[in-house]
């Protein structure tokens, strides 16, 4: 994996992602997006989650989170260039899933990023994106 930073993008795999992202018609998008994070979802827990996939879902998630409140807009030349649509509701849950299973056991890139000085720093970049996702909810006073 070619990866320069710890950002969501800052790797070849998300960069290419971004690049089929605008290569795709506007209205296949939203279908993009959503098929990445099914296929990463739908990984069983014990199978191996190859970092290719893992990559691209990060990347999915932090265009998603950047539609909600809290979220970072993705500005990073790396990231995609044409207009997204504005997510459906139901992408939050499903890229906070993804991003579950991009940190779990049998994940290629987190044992890659584990294996590197950067490893808290890329973990917490994560667990950033996934609490825009899915907030927690406010204490009760």
């Amino acid at each position: 994996m070619g990866t320069w930073d710890i950002g969501h993008f800052d790797n070849d795999t998300a960069a290419d992602f971004s690049g089929a992202l605008d290569d795709a018609a506007p209205a296949e998008r939203e279908a993009v997006i959503r098929r990445v994070l099914t296929d990463v979802v739908g990984t069983a827990s014990d199978d191996y989650l190859d970092s290719y996939e893992a990559a691209k879902a990060v990347a999915a998630a932090a265009l998603i989170a950047a539609q909600c409140p809290g979220g970072e807009p993705v500005t990073t030349s790396y990231g995609p260039e044409q207009p997204l649509p504005t997510f459906p509701d139901d992408f939050r849950p499903l890229a906070a899933e993804a991003l579950d299973r991009v940190l779990a056991d049998e994940s290629e890139l987190a044992e890659l990023w584990d294996e590197s000085e950067d490893a808290a720093a890329w973990r917490r970049t994560v667990a950033d994106l996934r609490a825009v996702l899915v907030p927690e909810p406010a204490a009760a006073s």
